[in-house]
């Protein structure tokens, strides 16, 4: 059954030390940083953490690994102009990185939710990357062997949910989002606005409700990046 908190820090209540966290987001795109926030005051700690990048500036995922709390990330984009609190973090030996294509990080996280087992890809191959991975010849071509990528926790942020915990996304908000939800064992998200189940038209749906666990509805969200405003 959905449940509806009352409040970002009820919805992350559950989050626990050690947890491994999915954390939707194209950089600031879609990045649920009221979630985030929520989950900084919760405490939890030695967190395993999986997002496109390493995060930007001195807000949401970037404060989460300032203050130490993640142990390990797993993201395709760690090193930008304005990702020293990783950097800082990296440099000193204090967080675990694990680079994956970007390609291959949506894919694994989509097999989790989709339940298989493992896939062959040939990105990455002849990479290090690709060390210690088992490898096939498929169809002429040398493919990688690659596993899911499952978590306790998905943070997310759509638009619109119904009462049945159906998802719709504003534009490149979307993102991650949908492949996170279905991935984790406990997926939570923000939105802006909670209507009545039947008030979504089906053929709009974009994450079913059978992956939504916890929903959080958000007033007036800090922080929206104007490619959600745009175009998708």
């Amino acid at each position: 059954m959905l449940n509806i908190a009352d409040s970002v820090a009820a919805a992350v209540e559950p989050i626990h030390d050690g947890a491994c966290v999915m954390i939707g987001g194209f950089g600031v795109a879609g990045q649920p940083v009221e979630l985030i926030d929520a989950l900084i005051e919760n405490g939890a700690k030695d967190l395993t953490v999986v997002n496109n990048n390493a995060g930007n500036g001195d807000v949401g995922l970037a404060k989460l690994i300032q203050l130490g709390r993640v142990k390990k990330i797993i993201c395709s984009f760690p090193r930008q102009a304005d990702s020293w609190h990783f950097d800082e973090k990296y440099h000193a030996g204090e967080i675990e990185l694990e680079v994956v294509p970007q390609g291959n990080l949506a894919e694994r996280i989509r097999a989790a939710g989709a339940g298989i087992g493992a896939f062959y890809t040939p990105t990455g191959y002849g990479t290090p990357l690709a060390e210690g991975k088992e490898v096939r010849e498929l169809d002429g071509k040398h493919q990688v062997l690659e596993y899911p990528i499952h978590a306790d926790f998905s943070l997310t942020k759509a638009h619109t949910a119904d009462t049945a915990g159906n998802l719709v996304y504003r534009k490149t908000a979307r993102n991650f989002g949908p492949i996170m939800a279905a991935a984790a064992k406990h997926s939570i998200v923000q939105v802006s606005e909670i209507v009545e189940r039947g008030q979504i038209d089906p053929e709009v749906v974009v994450t079913p409700g059978i992956y939504v666990d916890t929903v959080v509805k958000l007033e007036a969200p800090k922080q929206v990046d104007p490619r959600e405003e745009g175009a998708a």
